[in-house]
């Protein structure tokens, strides 16, 4: 049997940056994989002049992105362009994580062929309702969200995009970071951690019918790994991911796993994460 690759699809503000740490551990196991940067992010992101110090914060709400316009039918797209090469080298496993779950599923949608078993590790996979409508529902309601909008820059609807300033000095919200991303982390880590991120994210999330099919990405195998101590998709929703999907092909249930630790500590402390990738994709 060929050897798998996993692909591997970043969350809102990340890159293919945040996987450094899990590739190292995926291959000393003797596994491949590839971190994806979807369109506008990685090298290809902006870090405005203004983001740096001393940062100059009314210049950072207005200077342009790279990621403005960019859509999800675009991630689904660089995604797919990337299974098509992963393919050609045997069986592929997508792993994605957070955001990075709503660009799997499309490309689960439109391309099953080139996903040998999808992976989300505390991802949004939308079947009932459209992503956005789900930040209204009771299993949102202990998410606190404060942090990250007094640390917004800029009017979304005039930069056409998200920005967020990640280098602020403020205390308050920087503690409000640390309790959404990694409250079982160090202070250390938690600052390495948030300058890997990126100031830009882009607006769209998708139509109603970028939700899971069952006709496509329903016929793929497929893991959902709980995080227990997830704030910021807290397990009460990642647990509906599952039981949505699960009622969508009951005939095709997900694999579930738990692993312990916040939104972001499997990407700190990556090696349990890496053991239970391989572990999955043996099956």
């Amino acid at each position: 049997m060929q050897e798998p690759t996993f692909v591997l699809v970043h969350g809102a503000f990340a890159s293919s940056f945040s996987f450094a740490p899990l590739q190292a551990e995926l291959g000393l196991l003797g596994h491949r994989s590839v971190a994806v940067d979807l369109p506008g992010h990685g090298f290809a992101a902006t870090f405005p002049r203004a983001y740096q110090a001393p940062q100059d914060l009314a210049a950072l709400a207005a200077e342009p992105g790279a990621v403005k316009g960019v859509t999800l039918a675009d991630n689904a797209a660089h995604l797919i362009g990337i299974l098509e090469r992963a393919k050609r080298n045997g069986p592929v496993v997508l792993v994605s994580h957070s955001r990075g779950g709503m660009t799997a599923t499309v490309a689960a949608n439109q391309r099953p062929d080139l996903i040998d078993r999808l992976v989300y590790v505390s991802a949004w996979c939308p079947v009932d309702l459209p992503v956005g409508a789900y930040y209204a529902e009771p299993e949102m309601a202990t998410v606190d969200n404060a942090g990250l909008a007094s640390a917004m820059a800029g009017n979304p609807a005039e930069l056409g995009l998200l920005r967020c300033n990640f280098r602020t000095g403020d205390p308050g919200v920087l503690a409000a970071f640390k309790a959404a991303f990694l409250a079982d982390g160090t202070d250390e880590e938690f600052l390495v951690l948030l300058n890997t991120f990126q100031p830009d994210e882009n607006l769209d999330v998708g139509t109603p019918d970028d939700r899971a099919r069952a006709g496509s990405w329903g016929r793929i195998p497929r893991t959902y790994v709980r995080l227990a101590g997830d704030t910021s998709v807290p397990p009460a929703m990642q647990d509906r991911m599952i039981r949505e999907g699960d009622a969508l092909t009951p005939q095709n249930p997900y694999d579930v796993r738990t692993l312990p630790g916040s939104h972001l500590k499997w990407l700190v402390d990556p090696a349990p994460a890496a053991r239970l990738l391989a572990e999955v994709a043996a099956m």
